[in-house]
């Protein structure tokens, strides 16, 4: 099948990993909704509830695309075993950072990626495409109340999970990170490459 690549994610840290990767792609956003995805699901680990979202996200877009692959991610953050996505409201990313600082936690993004012929069908092979999570540790600086509220007040934290990025401002607040830190962006581009593989596709067939 020709290896065109649709991104179901309106995310634009997980398009710019793909351009600055040399991949070429489009961008269709899904239209799952996460919230009674999640509340249907039931009590499941958050790499779990990224693999499902993510899964979801891929299968949404799929529906509607022919002669292409479709790769679907989300990311959720756990901290004490407690699954954190986006905090959307700023009351809600101070009381996250407040948990946050001077600890660690886990950033799990989960990949789905489906082959959809120029029928408009599955690939025969692998009819409900493949899937894995990655997951990194993230450190976090102990920083004070005042650096938390000028974060917030920048918005960036409210529509990301966990409630930072270590692609932008709070990149000054992150100490470490143990595994792949494009897991932590919300894409793992050597994830990809391993989920092309299983539909006999190259990474390299991707390069723009």
């Amino acid at each position: 099948m020709t290896a065109t690549l649709i991104l179901a994610s309106a995310s634009p840290a997980r398009t710019k990993l793909l351009t600055d990767a040399g991949i070429a792609h489009t961008v269709q956003v899904s239209d799952a909704d996460e919230d009674a995805l999640t509340a249907a699901a039931g009590p499941i680990s958050p790499a779990d509830t990224a693999l499902l979202l993510a899964r979801a996200k891929a299968e949404s877009v799929a529906a509607s695309a022919t002669g292409a692959l479709v790769i679907g991610c989300d990311s959720v953050f756990e901290l004490d075993g407690v699954p954190y996505g986006k905090p959307w409201e700023p009351a809600v990313a101070r009381e996250r950072w407040r948990l946050m600082r001077g600890r660690s936690g886990v950033l799990h993004t989960g990949h789905w990626l489906i082959a959809v012929d120029n029928a408009g069908t599955h690939d025969a092979e692998t009819p409900v495409g493949h899937g894995e999570v990655t997951s990194a540790v993230v450190t976090f600086e102990d920083v004070s109340d005042a650096e938390i509220d000028s974060y917030v007040a920048t918005g960036e934290p409210l529509q990301v999970a966990g409630a930072f990025t270590i692609d932008g401002l709070a990149g000054a607040f992150i100490t470490g990170i143990e595994g792949d830190p494009h897991t932590v962006v919300g894409l793992s581009i050597s994830t990809l490459r391993r989920l092309l593989a299983k539909h006999g596709v190259s990474i390299t067939d991707l390069w723009a």
